[in-house]
Formats: C-alpha cells, structure tokens, sequence
C-alpha cells in the first residue's frame, strides 16, 4: 500500500519513515513538508494512505483534505491533543500522537481497508463551518444538486460539498448510485419502496421517508435495473 507522509517537521517525517520500516505492506510513496506540496504530490502519485498532520504553516490538515478531489485512506499525526475529537469525527482510521509509539502505529495500520479500485471514488471529505467528515460513499443515500454544489445526505447531515453532481456523477459506481433526475442521485442500496406517481413515473421511498419523484424515462430505466 502506497503512503504519503505530510508533515512540516523534518525530524517527525524521518521518525516516521523508521517505524514504517518494520511494515512492509507500506510502501513510503513521498513525502510533503507543507499542504500546497502535498497536494501535487497526491495528485502525481495517487497514494493509498496519508499520515497527515493538522497543524502546519499556510494550510492545515483539514484544509487539505478539503481540496482533494478523491480521499485517501487517512491517519492523523500531530502533537496537539486537543484535534483528537476532531480528526475521529471525520471518520479518520486513526489519530496518532507524537512522539509515535510503535505498537500504537502498528494497531493503526490494522485498521486499514483493503485498496479500492481507482476508478470508482471510495470516500469524500465534507467541510460545514467548523464541522467537518470523511463520508464513505455507500454511506450516503441522496445526493442534490444545488447549482455548481452538490448537498449530500448521509445519517442525519445534509452539507454541501464544492462540487458538481455531473462531476461527482462521473466518479459514482453505477451498481450503487441511480441519477434519478436533473437535480438528484439516488443510493440503490437505500431504496425503501417505489410506488408508482400521478404522472406515471415512479416515486422512490429512501430508508429514513425521503422521497423522489422520478420522470417517466428515469422509472422506465429504474423499473429495468431492479426487475419491477
């Protein structure tokens, strides 16, 4: 699995890199001092893992993730405690606390997910205020137009995210993900029940009672993929 370090201190990148040493499943792909150079190197080398730090000059962690088009499997390292809460709120596979213990790394890197396949995107950051998630795709059940944004539903939260639904749409997995209408994408894995509409198309039921009225093309398409 293909790592990237992101860290402002030289010191904390080499301590790193020695204790990756003993695992080789990783395979250090880079190394960034700062988010601007983290960001061309994800892009370049398209890694598997970030061990990311939180606070560094110019842009932080959460910042960077913010800016990323596809979200890597992520473990937060950072000498500041208080982001503990923080970095476990946005679905991170672990919070690491410097200076490193080995066996805390090691529980770390246990955690991680097998490789998704590259094509498909796996997971998305979401920023709302001072707010913040790493949403895993089959975890969310609506996804809205809203303009040049897309409002993405998922548990209990509707933030908007800084994309487009034509552009998230070309990442989706089309075994999981419906485009139900201009403005809306349906999670096929969250549909409750479909009842058929006055105008003759069909009305999806999402587990939870949302629902989406679907034009007549759209259910002729739907009625095909579930054997209605």
């Amino acid at each position: 699995m293909r790592a990237l370090i992101v860290d402002d201190e030289r010191l904390a990148r080499a301590e790193l890199a020695r204790l990756l040493a003993v695992h080789p499943e990783i395979e250090i792909a880079g190394e960034a001092l700062n988010g601007e150079e983290a960001l061309e190197l994800v892009a370049r080398l398209v890694p598997d893992l970030l061990f990311l730090d939180i606070q560094m000059p110019g842009m932080t962690g959460f910042e960077l993730l913010e800016r990323l088009d596809e979200v890597p499997q992520v473990i937060f390292t950072t000498a500041y405690d208080q982001y503990a809460i923080h970095a476990f709120e946005v679905n991170a596979l672990d919070y690491l606390l410097k200076p490193i213990a080995p066996n805390r790394l090691a529980a770390a890197l246990a955690r991680l997910r097998p490789r998704p396949e590259r094509s498909r995107l796996e997971q998305v950051f979401v920023r709302d205020g001072d707010r913040c998630w790493i949403v895993r795709l089959p975890d969310i059940f609506l996804l809205e137009s809203e303009g040049n944004y897309t409002r993405l539903h998922f548990g209990s939260e509707r933030p908007l995210i800084r994309r487009s639904l034509n552009a998230l749409e070309e990442q989706l997995d089309p075994n999981l993900f419906f485009r139900a209408g201009r403005k809306e994408i349906i999670n096929l894995k969250w549909i409750d029940k479909v009842d058929i509409g006055v105008n003759g198309g069909l009305t999806v039921t999402l587990r939870g009672g949302l629902t989406v009225d679907m034009s007549r093309r759209q259910s002729t398409r739907l009625r095909e993929i579930l054997s209605l």
